[in-house]
């Protein structure tokens, strides 16, 4: 049985569910189970990217949805995002088709901008160009400005409904503030309670964007974590809390970001997971415990994201890491 989910207001009108489920590295088959289990649970919040090489996956899930009756698209949320490789004022509307077309949808909710760098685009495959000594080939005529145009005429010709952010820092949302016509209505960034993001989180509030959390949990893949900083899964704060109120760690690091005022999108691989994931609505954290997980941050050590997976790419000028946030 679906639960309802609360929601937060955008500033264009739309309401974006408190919690969504995440796709990054979910490939196929792990798209049909999961996505198939979050739907019967209740999500209607899906989040995924051209990057995640994952959206027409999606998109057979959504055409079994739609035909059989269970859901109308005006029932979803979704977020898709411009990759790295089509940081160009010229791929934004058709690297969007694409993902429309993949998904076999005609709008999007949310587009984002994934990341702040721009890379070459391998034209053979619609991926990062790779270049000899395995390093990502960065573009360094990033223009954000010129970029940003392009993002709001994808809103003029209703393809997206509304148009953020993601990865970005301080510096570079500024740039974008300054220049916009169509202001961002949400910004996605690295969240947990290690890196609780708490300048970010006010900038965003100060020009009215929604924030959305990713890696809420933290990197329960990286393994077992160190001394200093244990997988917040198994953190004693977090799974004390967990024991006292009859809950799993997992969804006590959720409901403390959305007590904050936060967008979460957790993903798991497990169907089962999934639904205990979405389970977060019916408890409170008290101010005590509010407290105690607040205590966890570290700042700019608690981050997990640097993007180093892309070999080089803190060599572009626009790498959002040059600056503390």
């Amino acid at each position: 049985m679906s639960v309802k989910v609360p929601s937060i207001p955008l500033y264009t009108g739309q309401e974006m569910p408190v919690i969504g489920i995440g796709t990054w590295r979910a490939k196929d088959q792990e798209i049909h189970d999961l996505l198939n289990m979050a739907l019967e649970s209740g999500y209607r919040h899906i989040d995924t990217a051209f990057m995640y090489q994952n959206e027409s996956a999606i998109g057979d899930v959504l055409e079994a949805w739609f035909s059989s009756g269970r859901l109308k698209r005006e029932d979803l949320f979704i977020t898709t995002k411009l990759p790295m490789n089509a940081m160009r004022a010229s791929d934004v509307e058709r690297f969007l088709q694409k993902s429309l077309a993949a998904m076999k949808i005609d709008y999007v909710d949310l587009y984002l901008v994934h990341n702040p760098v721009g890379m070459k685009n391998d034209e053979k495959t619609n991926s990062f160009l790779i270049g000899p000594d395995g390093s990502v080939v960065l573009d360094l005529t990033t223009d954000h400005v010129a970029i940003w145009k392009a993002m709001e005429a994808q809103v003029d010709a209703g393809r997206t409904k509304a148009i953020g952010i993601s990865n970005f820092n301080s510096k570079q949302i500024q740039t974008i503030i300054d220049n916009c016509r169509i202001r961002p209505a949400n910004m996605q960034i690295e969240i947990h309670a290690y890196h609780q993001q708490k300048e970010l989180r006010e900038i965003a509030s100060r020009h009215g964007m929604t924030v959305c959390a990713f890696a809420p949990l933290g990197a329960p893949y990286k393994g077992s974590g160190s001394s200093e900083f244990p997988q917040l899964l198994e953190h004693p704060v977090v799974c004390d809390i967990a024991k006292r109120l009859g809950k799993t760690p997992a969804q006590v690091l959720s409901r403390f970001l959305i007590q904050l005022g936060l967008i979460v999108i957790p993903k798991s691989s497990k169907p089962e997971r999934v639904k205990q994931n979405f389970q977060v609505c019916d408890f409170e954290l008290s101010a005590a415990d509010m407290s105690a997980m607040e205590a966890l941050d570290r700042r700019g050590k608690g981050r997990i994201f640097t993007f180093d997976i892309f070999k080089g790419i803190n060599s572009h000028p626009e790498w959002p890491m040059h600056i503390p946030f």
